[in-house]
């Protein structure tokens, strides 16, 4: 009996001492295997409005970033937004693929030599080492999301 009573009091004991280190732990950063603070995931750095004071003007408009490659492992949404009739740059390629997704306007998308123009909720995947570029064919804003992947 008397055994029985230190075993459950030596469990109690250990299970409160993990208890205590798993809170003291609680709200702080920890770190990785580099020893770096990994980043903590909050409401306020998770949710990102869009804020027209923070967007990066471009000559053919503005880009504002909802998550650059520094938020998650290289991963990044951007919203471009081209005057009518422009272009952010002429077609190129680069190593890493990417998604454009249509929000406003006419899009004329460049692939590897074709074209087509496309409206509103069309998505649009440029895949790696593939001339690829998107430029404004309306006449109102071309507004588009570019969802990439950045290597690290």
């Amino acid at each position: 009996m008397k055994t029985n009573i230190i075993l459950k009091l030596s469990s109690v004991l250990l299970l409160a001492l993990g208890s205590i280190a798993v809170l003291s732990s609680f709200g702080k950063e920890s770190s990785d295997s580099a020893g770096e603070p990994e980043k903590r995931y909050t409401i306020d750095n998770c949710v990102n409005q869009f804020d027209r004071e923070k967007a990066l003007e471009s000559d053919s408009g503005y880009r504002y970033w909802f998550a650059d490659k520094d938020f998650v492992d290289g991963r990044s949404i951007k919203m471009s937004v081209i005057a009518p009739h422009l272009a952010s740059h002429p077609p190129h390629e680069h190593g890493n693929d990417e998604f454009f997704f249509v929000l406003e306007g006419t899009a004329k998308f460049y692939l590897d030599g074709e074209t087509i123009e496309v409206g509103p909720y069309t998505s649009l995947y440029c895949p790696p080492d593939v001339p690829h570029g998107i430029s404004n064919a309306g006449d109102t804003e071309l507004k588009y999301l570019v969802l990439k992947k950045y290597e690290k």
